[in-house]
């Protein structure tokens, strides 16, 4: 054994959390050289580790200021050491090649291009003036281009691209913001841009800066241009331009579904929107998510064609994330372009986002006029993210993808190695291993094999950067989802076979406790209300309050049960589910309502014999039909051409009249009967009674909406009240899509604070079945009984 050097010491540490690909090899090796220290640091499969060696205090010093100093987009979450003995070495302090072993760490998100590299982009005297590409160790792809683990550029999609001397320069030098950052490139030796005209255009192909020019010109022009970004491919068209937008939703068969628009800049977005600070905070951030913004009139600033967002008063804005976005729109001396591009995902509705250069010239063929493709390939397909800001400045991530993906969440209570593949809708699945779980990319609707084998896809590329190795499968219980296929496929590879089936509102609750770090021993009132969700009894649920913590739970109460003519099919025709709703509560079809108006002759005969007979109508208990049903008795939506478009529009009514007035409509929350003899109904008859009167006095739709919201509020802290006084709970959790509203939300958070309720809302975990796979995994791995439940 080696005789100790008096007054020196050596230290070996060991660094995990997301310190890879964020440039934390560099700074290590700045730290140390600024302290004179001699050893090493590496990369490997669990983190960093560093030996270091010196003066005593020197080491210590070292130590302290590791985790306060890292990179910007570092995240430090543990570093333990142990001293060795000093070998009294005064060799320099070097980078080691990356140790290959097994092991874990955490690969970053795709960060947006910093404000350095933005400065290198418009500079004519820098080498990467205009440089597509450009990118440094605090910037630029990581999850998209990685393809392995621990993360060096022989492990991510440069792997094809060698470095030319002055890269390679840059690279080795400490003293550079480019050292060991593993995309690094340049015009000479990086990745190119080509323009791939559509036959007939009359446009001829280009390539590098011709390329970015002639797609700047056809954006100007009207046309369509699908831009290869970091995570898949854009349809993109200038966003004030009402013919090309009007094309776009055509081509794209969008329906009146909102576009989301990219902005040029901030003050861009300024005049298109309101933006306060918090929403101005995540604009700006490096994760550079879509924001839902309250629409300026036209009058007041740029304007966006009508057919952006019809009927909405919100605008979905990202600012640019990547070289290419800030290129194409123009950089000064440029020749003036839009200043607002939509940006929509570059697939066909229903479809996942095209990635492949070769696909996307047939999948995109027919909606695109050109093609802006570069030759990076991209490992894993990742959309755009989306949030909302409250009142209250926190954000609610809508989808959580682009910016987040693969950080990864802490969990409360350790979890067995599992997959959860969540839902049909809105599908994202999630991997979980101990204290940590992390959530796929937005797959999007398990509507064909394409979206399912995405799904597949993502679970691989996942499990090979976390280096989770499911020992469990966990789904949804519905018999008819994709999704639940999926999970018995992937279950029946495993020891034992079967997956574990969690209950679909359940599910809601514990993603939303998980989330908060509620741990094993808390139960809490659970609101969950949606759209779609297999009850226990075989029928439709989406309005429910459970009883509930990661173990079991039990069905509290309800909203009272109505026909849903023609199961999933009948959720496009809320004026059908209007009068299935008044038919439930022995309300008659006044001809002068919206609903009935709306409808035939013929189909209202054809749907009161359904209804009378019991033919295809499967009952349902849905908060998301109620809101359906009366955005069309309101005569706000009576045909929905997307998911949740008569809800939305409801809101959107609601909200402009929300000061009209204080008034709420009634629920009735009586003693529940048949299957829930042992819990409560909630009724809305009195709601729809209350609200038919106002109608016929001649109430504006904008009003009745506004009072069946604080109606529905109402009911919320009503019936959570009763679930106190029998239980003594306190604490509620509030989930699933129908809390996306962002009104609804508020009014139910404001009545349960008032009445002395701990509320959990959703913040980074969506509400809607985007987070429905974090309560999968928790309910299935944490060790309790999947299936269980309480019919007590």
């Amino acid at each position: 054994m080696t005789a100790p050097v008096t007054g020196r010491l050596r230290r070996r540490v060991a660094v995990r959390g997301t310190v890879q690909g964020v440039g934390f090899r560099p700074y290590v090796h700045r730290l140390a050289v600024d302290l004179a220290l001699a050893g090493f640091v590496g990369n490997t499969a669990n983190g960093v580790l560093i030996e270091v060696e010196g003066p005593a205090d020197d080491v210590e010093r070292f130590c302290a200021l590791l985790p306060e100093q890292a990179p910007p987009l570092a995240s430090v979450t543990d570093v333990g050491w142990e001293d060795l003995p000093a070998t009294g070495t005064a060799d320099p302090f070097t980078i080691r090649s990356t140790d290959r072993s097994t092991g874990r760490t955490q690969l970053p998100p795709d960060t947006a291009t910093c404000a350095d590299c933005l400065r290198e982009l418009a500079d004519p005297a820098d080498r990467r003036h205009r440089h597509p590409f450009l990118t440094c160790t605090h910037c630029g792809p990581r999850f998209t281009i990685a393809t392995a683990m621990p993360y060096d550029r022989s492990a991510t999609t440069m792997a094809g691209f060698p470095m030319c001397p002055a890269c390679a320069k840059e690279y080795g030098d400490p003293g550079d913001r480019r050292f060991h950052a593993q995309p690094v490139a340049c015009p000479d030796c990086g990745p190119r841009l080509s323009l791939i005209p559509a036959d007939g255009t009359g446009v001829r192909p280009a390539r590098d800066a011709e390329a970015l020019a002639r797609a700047r010109e056809l954006l100007a022009a009207g046309r369509i241009v699908a831009v290869k970004g970091v995570g898949g491919y854009h349809l993109a068209c200038d966003a004030s331009d009402p013919r090309a937008v009007a094309a776009l939703r055509d081509r794209k068969e969008r329906g009146g579904k909102a576009f989301a628009v990219m902005c040029a800049d901030l003050a861009t977005t300024e005049r298109i929107a309101v933006v306060s600070a918090a929403e101005r905070a995540e604009l700006t951030s490096a994760r550079r998510p879509i924001v839902l913004l309250r629409r300026r009139t036209p009058a007041d600033g740029l304007h966006l064609a009508d057919q952006v967002c019809p009927g909405s008063p919100h605008v979905g804005v990202m600012l640019p994330y990547t070289p290419v976005h800030t290129l194409l729109f123009g950089l000064p001396g440029d020749p003036p372009g839009p200043r607002a591009l939509v940006m929509t995902s570059g697939n066909r509705s229903g479809e996942p986002i095209v990635t492949d250069d070769e696909e996307a010239l047939t999948r995109l063929g027919g909606l695109a006029d050109a093609w802006l493709a570069h030759d990076r390939p991209i490992a894993s397909p990742c959309d755009d993210s989306l949030l909302r800001v409250r009142a209250d400045g926190t954000a609610q991530v809508l989808r959580r993808s682009r910016g987040y993906v693969p950080r990864p969440l802490t969990l409360p209570v350790p979890v067995r190695p599992a997959l959860a593949v969540g839902g049909d809708l809105k599908n994202v699945p999630c991997l979980g291993e101990g204290e940590l779980a992390w959530f796929g990319p937005h797959i999007g609707d398990m509507g064909d094999l394409a979206t399912l084998e995405a799904a597949r896809r993502a679970e691989d590329r996942l499990t090979r950067l976390t280096g989770v190795t499911p020992r469990l499968v966990a789904g949804d219980r519905h018999p008819g989802y994709h999704s639940t296929g999926w999970a018995r496929r992937r279950a029946s590879e495993l020891p034992g076979g079967t997956p574990r089936l969690v209950q679909h509102h359940h599910a809601h609750i514990a993603s939303a406790m998980a989330e908060h770090g509620l741990d094993g021993t808390t139960r809490v009132i659970g609101v969950a209300f949606d759209g779609t969700g297999y009850g226990d009894d075989g029928t439709v649920w989406g309005g429910e309050v459970l009883l509930a913590d990661y173990t079991g739970y039990r069905r509290f109460a309800r909203l009272s049960p109505a026909p849903l003519p023609g199961g999933d099919a009948g959720v496009a025709n809320p004026r059908r589910l209007a009068l299935a709703r008044l038919w439930a509560a022995g309300l008659p079809w006044d001809p002068h309502l919206p609903s009935v108006t709306a409808c035939t002759e013929a189909e209202r005969a054809l749907l009161a014999r359904q209804l009378e007979r019991n033919l295809a109508c499967v009952p349902t208990s849905s908060m998301g039909r109620l809101f359906d049903a009366v955005s069309s008795l309101v005569g706000v939506c009576h045909r929905a051409g997307y998911e949740a478009q008569a809800a939305m529009e409801l809101e959107a009514a609601a909200t402009g009249a929300r000061d009209a007035d204080a008034r709420a409509y009634p629920f009735d929350c009586v003693p529940g009967r048949g299957t829930l003899a042992n819990g409560w109904d909630i009724d809305p008859a009195p709601l729809l009674q209350a609200l038919l009167a106002d109608r016929r006095r001649g109430t504006p739709a904008p009003v009745l909406a506004a009072r069946f919201h604080r109606g529905v509020a109402g009911a919320v802290a009503e019936i959570c009240g009763h679930a106190r006084a029998a239980t003594g709970l306190t604490t509620v959790a509030l989930t699933g899509g129908v809390f996306a509203n962002s009104l609804l939300e508020e009014m139910s958070a404001t009545r349960l604070a008032a009445d002395g309720f701990t509320v959990l809302r959703h913040g980074e975990v969506p509400p809607n079945d985007g987070g429905l796979a974090l309560g999968q995994l928790m309910v299935a791995a944490t060790g309790g009984p999947a299936t269980h439940h309480e019919t007590e």
